[in-house]
């Protein structure tokens, strides 16, 4: 599927709610710091393959930026999401936007390399994600593969959950690389644009 990309600056530094709860309520996004939300477009395709799952799944929102991702997810009765970002700007104007919404007690938030959060397994609270939000830096891609790697090492996944993967375009050979993700993960859907290219796997086991 191709969706042509609109990187058009018209939204102000606000995104919307697709779908749910809040429909139509804004997501500010901080305009000093590099946030790249995902494409509304993009967002409704997802959600569109998402929503037979969606309601009551434990979500993991890596490099969460504004964290549209997360709360769309919450706003079509996801059960819990984890939001985790290294910009302690971005986390804090999350929470600001968690506590506008009253969703505090279904939402953590995290100011930490994901790497290093995925890493420390025996500190985390919460395993038995049902679907996880990748959406990486575009000059960091490459570590996708570290997160991919530490799911599956450390037992994060449920056995049958959805990994939503977002990144530049010119990886496009190494997002479908099969060597690079486990055997029981099966690439579902993708999505191009010009630029963007972004690919859902489910894990079948």
């Amino acid at each position: 599927m191709k969706i042509q990309a609109n990187f058009s600056k018209s939204n102000n530094g606000k995104i919307r709610i697709i779908a749910g709860k809040w429909k139509g309520r804004s997501i500010p996004v901080i305009s000093k710091i590099e946030v790249r939300p995902t494409l509304s477009r993009i967002r409704e395709t997802l959600f569109n393959w998402l929503n037979p799952v969606i309601v009551n799944s434990i979500c993991l929102d890596c490099f969460s930026g504004s964290g549209a991702l997360g709360l769309e997810s919450l706003s079509r009765g996801a059960k819990k999401v984890t939001f985790i970002d290294n910009s302690k700007a971005c986390i804090n104007f999350l929470k600001k936007t968690i506590t506008s919404f009253q969703e505090d007690s279904s939402s953590i938030t995290i100011c930490t390399d994901c790497v290093s959060w995925l890493k420390q397994l025996s500190k985390n609270t919460v395993t038995g994600y049902n679907i996880v939000f990748i959406d990486p830096p575009f000059n960091n891609r490459f570590i996708i593969y570290d997160i991919v790697y530490l799911l599956e090492k450390n037992n994060y996944l449920q056995k049958k959950s959805w990994i939503y993967i977002e990144t530049s375009k010119l990886f496009n050979k190494g997002l479908f690389n099969k060597n690079k993700f486990p055997n029981n993960w099966v690439l579902y859907r993708k999505i191009v644009t010009q630029t963007i290219l972004c690919c859902i796997y489910f894990r079948s086991s």
